[in-house]
């Protein structure tokens, strides 16, 4: 005798097994963004750095402007699938490591200076950390830098990079919070040189990576 066919779909789907995944993967399999560094993608010049500034800012070395700068570079920022990790590296040429004083990940959309969200290296550690023209690193939720002053970052950023809701600022504190930001395309690199301090060397806007 045959059964119904809402019976028999019924019964057919209940028999399906589960097909959970394994939860070690999500240590081991990665969303991975990419960012082709240069000069280009700097929104200004170093000679344009704001008077208020230039004092403690101001570059320390002879500026080269954007078009005739031969600095280069390509980053990954891969994501654990369970956002407990991330890892970033860095292939570049033509910085002098010596000359390399700041290296961050900034939240803010193309041709826009934003806040920086991860400070990759103090001044004089990335020197030594720079290898061959190739940096790494591993972020864990602690390496989120936390916005305190506020002031001149309210318009114009995106979700959590800040963002005010209701009476009080929110931003992002962990990786998954970073990893939303990614999939905005609203994170970039930002390098930064004794010649080029303000706006940087060199920066490069985060998109998924292409297969």
């Amino acid at each position: 005798m045959r059964k119904p066919l809402p019976l028999a779909l019924a019964t057919a789907l209940f028999t399906l097994s589960a097909h959970a995944g394994d939860p070690s993967l999500g240590a081991t399999t990665y969303t991975v963004y990419e960012a082709f560094l240069s000069p280009a993608q700097q929104p200004g010049e170093e000679s344009e750095t704001p008077k208020l500034l230039q004092k403690s800012l101001g570059a320390t070395a002879p500026s080269t402007p954007r078009e005739q700068r031969k600095s280069r570079g390509h980053g990954q920022l891969r994501f654990t699938k369970d956002l407990t990790r991330a890892y970033v590296d860095v292939q570049m040429t033509g910085v002098n490591p010596e000359d390399i004083l700041m290296f961050h990940i900034h939240c803010g959309p193309p041709g826009v200076l934003g806040p920086i969200i991860v400070d990759l290296g103090e001044a004089g550690a990335l020197s030594k950390t720079v290898v061959d023209g190739r940096f790494t690193l591993e972020l864990k939720n602690e390496n989120i830098t936390f916005i305190k002053d506020m002031k001149g970052m309210k318009s114009g950023l995106p979700e959590s990079c800040p963002a005010e809701l209701g009476f009080l600022p929110t931003q992002t504190k962990t990786l998954a919070g970073l990893e939303s930001l990614a999939r905005k395309g609203v994170l970039y690199f930002n390098l930064h040189t004794k010649a080029h301090t303000y706006y940087g060397e060199m920066r490069g806007q985060l998109y998924a990576a292409q297969p």
